[in-house]
This record gives structure tokens, C-alpha cells and sequence, in this order.
């Protein structure tokens, strides 16, 4: 008997505490919505990895869109390196902006 007077009291004792010590306030993850230029920027690593095969892309930036009456031009910058060297890429994948259709792919080495 004593046993369970000392279980109910652990118990009691228990949920007293549980229900008046402040609990922090459940976080919910919130999902960012997709960047409009992932696709280019999925595009542009695809066409850099194949370009510098023996390279590693080791850091990535989207520079920014640049729109020419219907063509739009989105800019990315990708670092790499091949051996010992690093250096950058500028890539700029120029599109018509309605169909998204491909029209050309520049890219520019820099050693900045």
C-alpha cells in the first residue's frame, strides 16, 4: 500500500510541475518558397560540371536577371576548384522570357 501512496504522490508531484513550469512555444519549420532562378541555377551547374569536369563547384551565387525586351538573361557566379586552383565563373544563361527556351550560355573565368 505504501508503494502506491508513494507512486500517486511521484505522480501528482509530476504533474504539478510539468503544468506550471513555462514550456517554450513549439517552433514550426516554415518552408521557403522556391527561388524563380533555381531552375537556371540547377542549369548552370549541370552545363559548368560538364565544362570542368575535373572541377569541383565549391561555392555558388546568383548574381541576378537582366531583361532585354523578351529575352532575360540570369547571371550566376560559381567557384571551383580543379587541383590547386580555384577560380570563378561568371555563367550567364540567356532565354526567351515567355517559353523559357534556351538561346545561349556564356561563360567568363576570374581569378576574383
Amino acid at each position: 500500500m505504501k508503494k502506491i501512496v508513494g507512486i500517486m504522490m511521484v505522480f501528482m508531484l509530476f504533474n504539478a510541475t510539468y503544468y506550471t513550469i513555462p514550456h517554450p512555444p513549439l517552433l514550426h519549420a516554415q518552408e521557403k518558397p522556391i527561388p524563380s532562378y533555381a531552375k537556371w541555377g540547377r542549369l548552370a551547374m549541370k552545363e559548368t560540371k560538364a565544362k570542368y569536369s575535373n572541377a569541383q563547384i565549391i561555392d555558388y551565387l546568383h548574381i541576378g536577371r537582366e531583361t532585354k525586351g523578351d529575352h532575360s538573361i540570369e547571371k550566376f557566379k560559381l567557384w571551383l576548384r580543379e587541383g590547386q586552383r580555384e577560380f570563378g565563373v561568371f555563367i550567364d544563361i540567356e532565354f526567351v522570357t515567355e517559353s523559357e527556351e534556351v538561346i545561349s550560355i556564356n561563360f567568363e573565368e576570374t581569378d576574383r
